[in-house]
């Protein structure tokens, strides 16, 4: 069974930085590509980013590229997310996703972690 964990979220000023984690277990990690999304209040999901298998690939949306980071950890089955200079539009409950962006199975999501920017 797929299980993710998400973790490391909060509340933060505007401008300020997070790193979000994601635990991996009950597939190979290494074999699959994975992505982070995200949920506003009230909004659809949203793509934030992707990263290939061995790390080597990385994409991220428009509202994010410059800020955020994805990176991965095979070794351990640990997905990251370092989130900098957030904005209030950033906002949003961040779950970490089996999959790569086009091909994400989103139904793989843990609970995910909150981000709350507020000044």
């Amino acid at each position: 069974e797929v299980q993710l964990v998400e973790s490391g979220g909060g509340v933060v000023q505007p401008g300020g930085s997070l790193r979000l984690s994601c635990t991996a277990s009950g597939f190979t990690f290494s074999r699959y590509g994975m992505s982070w999304v995200r949920q506003a209040p009230g909004k659809g999901f949203e793509w934030v980013s992707s990263i290939s298998n061995l790390g080597r690939a990385t994409i991220y949306s428009d509202s994010v590229a410059g800020r955020f980071t994805i990176s991965r950890d095979n070794s351990k089955n640990l997905l990251y997310l370092q989130l900098n200079n957030l904005q209030t539009e950033d906002t949003a409950m961040y779950y970490c996703v089996r999959g790569y962006r086009g091909g994400y199975e989103l139904d793989t999501r843990g609970q995910g972690t909150q981000v709350t920017v507020s000044s």
